[in-house]
């Protein structure tokens, strides 16, 4: 089992948002001390222990004393760090030091709102039963050791983790939807006006760009903006880095989208905050941007795919190609290998057909594969924007090296899907109360760090 698949995977079922809203300092300032002094053993003192102490390690109270105690539950350091395990498999990026104490800060805050939930459910006798944490974790061993949760158990110990942290977090997102689901959801109400303009607007703009998005949001305000700016930005460092974004957006994104790695689905320009939506335009598939400032904080965007309203996506096509290849003997001189390309090339503009190819490929002593299913998304993206400008029996330029040999794809059939329908009644619906509940959500949980009584180490 790939490490670093399995974190992935196993953020996808336990992602809880995190709060940014400032940053709390963990680091110890070392002290100058004076000279130390001999102590002579009294009755009072009888290890004759001086008044001024040089210690000649840190101590890591971390590990013994609370690092944060929310309404009378304590977060230790080990806790913190053992959070932390699970958020460092997941990056595929090496973390610096000061990225690590960034991180550990994060964690904390994700804790102490973990807690906050997981209390609020209790005192509205909502608890979570240890039964369901149980089945949700056997859930993610099926999922990822083949129902072997001892193996699970073993890499989260080995990674510097815990079953039990594991499964505290399991009990903080049951207990949070859990809430939501009693005291948000029902009192969210979307009218059938609303979901039918929502359609007619979809169907005026069919054929204009619609953008999937992954979003990172941290909320911020006057007092907190530098803190949550800068921390912002550091993600942003580790993601270009090649961090996940699926497992950052579920760490540290307090949007409830952060349950499905920070995926927005599809949307309009229309539909996005200004900033956003100027960003989408200018974004191509694959890439990142941000921090961008938004009414109420920060966001960070991945453009995921794009594609026109209403209308067919052409990576969904269904192609039937060729790939016509040469291949070159150890030691050839640069001279007889451009020599053999340009011979290559020639034939493959004098082709007229597929059939041309498997004719013809011998005689040069090319080679021909042929695949008739392959999905135009399957395809690399540069390769990918080309083949879908060819016609039925057009060839790529050629492309490739002495190494891996040079070839041509020729475009012998092609499927294209169907244009796509409006979203229904339903999805609509789903997608607007999902907006109201994430924003509700939010002031609930704001709520709840201001009436909570919360001590620091």
């Amino acid at each position: 089992m790939n490490v670093k698949l399995f974190s992935k995977t196993l953020f996808a079922r336990t992602g809880t948002a995190i709060a940014a809203a400032g940053l709390i300092s963990l680091a110890i300032t070392p002290i100058a001390a004076p000279a130390q002094t001999v102590a002579v053993p009294t009755a009072d003192n009888p290890f004759g222990l001086p008044e001024d102490i040089n210690l000649f390690a840190k101590a890591d109270p971390d590990k013994r004393t609370a690092t944060a105690v929310v309404n009378g539950y304590v977060i230790t350091g080990t806790d913190i760090d053992q959070r932390v395990a699970l958020v460092t498999a997941a990056s595929e990026a090496p973390i610096a030091e000061e990225e690590l104490l960034r991180l550990r800060v994060q964690v904390l805050r994700n804790l102490i709102d973990e807690t906050l939930k997981i209390q609020a459910a209790v005192a509205g006798e909502l608890t979570v039963n240890r039964e369901e944490v149980e089945r949700t974790y056997q859930q993610l061993a099926a999922q990822n050791f083949a129902s072997e949760p001892k193996k699970m158990d073993e890499y989260l110990l080995s990674i510097g983790s815990s079953p039990a942290s594991l499964k505290r977090q399991i009990e903080g997102e049951i207990a949070w939807e859990n809430l939501l689901r009693r005291n948000i959801n029902p009192f969210v109400n979307v009218s059938a006006d609303e979901v039918n303009d929502v359609l007619k607007r979809l169907e005026e703009s069919r054929g204009t760009d619609e953008y999937r998005l992954g979003e990172i949001y941290l909320s911020a305000t006057a007092e907190n903006r530098a803190a949550v700016l800068a921390n912002a930005q550091t993600i942003m460092q580790q993601l270009q880095g090649g961090g996940s974004f699926v497992a950052y957006a579920r760490q540290y994104s307090e949007a409830t989208t952060a349950v499905v790695g920070g995926d927005l689905g599809w949307v309009r320009a229309g539909q996005l905050p200004p900033q956003l939506a100027a960003a989408a335009r200018s974004m191509q598939t694959g890439q990142l941007q941000g921090p961008i400032e938004i009414p109420g904080g920060f966001s960070i965007v991945y453009l995921i795919n794009k594609r026109q309203v209403l209308s067919a996506d052409p990576n969904e096509a269904v192609l039937n190609l060729k790939q016509i290849s040469i291949a070159f003997e150890p030691g050839v001189t640069q001279e007889a290998a451009e020599a053999r390309v340009a011979q290559f090339a020639s034939f493959v503009e004098g082709l007229r057909s597929c059939a041309d190819a498997d004719a013809g490929a011998a005689a040069i002593g090319a080679e021909v594969v042929t695949n008739d299913q392959i999905k135009a998304a399957n395809l690399p993206e540069q390769l990918r924007a080309i083949i879908l400008n060819l016609q039925i029996g057009q060839a790529t330029p050629p492309f490739g090296g002495v190494q891996e040999g040079v070839r041509v794809l020729m475009v012998c059939g092609r499927d294209d899907p169907k244009d796509a329908s409006a979203p229904t009644f339903a999805a609509v619906e789903q997608t607007i109360e999902e907006e109201r509940v994430n924003k509700r959500a939010q002031r609930y949980l704001r709520d709840l760090r201001n009436d909570a009584y919360i001590e620091y180490n």
